[in-house]
């Protein structure tokens, strides 16, 4: 099986709210906003965008789930919205890949309506000292 690549989001944190409780454990939810492109969608992303992360006592960031929102345009011009849920997990080997994720997308674009049923993957990771979000479609 291969991917192909979606679109990209490039994030830009806004504020983080934390807690800690007694053994260590700690979560993070992180506001942010940004911009989307790549060859079928390009948007911005909407306000409310939050990524929720687990830390675990030793530091390890587990869990990742983001929430959000684009409006923008696909590929043919048309105006549309695109829903993301964007649960990942934390990758351990030494790359510039922070998370590894399994996205659930909802759009209203008719020519995008294969976001609402393919198997889609990504990736989150800090490349030329931005965050970014990728978005593939198994083919």
């Amino acid at each position: 099986m291969s991917f192909e690549d979606l679109f990209t989001v490039y994030i830009e944190i806004k504020e983080e709210i934390s807690l800690k409780n007694f053994y260590g454990d700690s979560v993070v939810m992180i506001q942010f906003t940004g911009s989307a492109t790549g060859k079928y969608f390009t948007g911005q992303v909407l306000p409310g965008a939050i990524d929720t992360q687990i830390i675990q006592k030793h530091g390890d960031r587990h869990i990742i789930s983001a929430r959000y929102m684009l409006e923008g345009k696909d590929y043919t011009g048309e105006s549309c919205k695109i829903y993301i849920e964007n649960n990942g997990y934390a990758i351990k080997e030494p790359s510039n890949v922070l998370f590894r994720t399994y996205p659930k997308i909802i759009t209203d674009s008719k020519t995008l309506d294969f976001l609402n049923k393919d198997l889609l993957a990504g990736e989150v990771f800090f490349k030329d000292n931005e965050l970014e979000a990728k978005f593939y479609r198994a083919v």
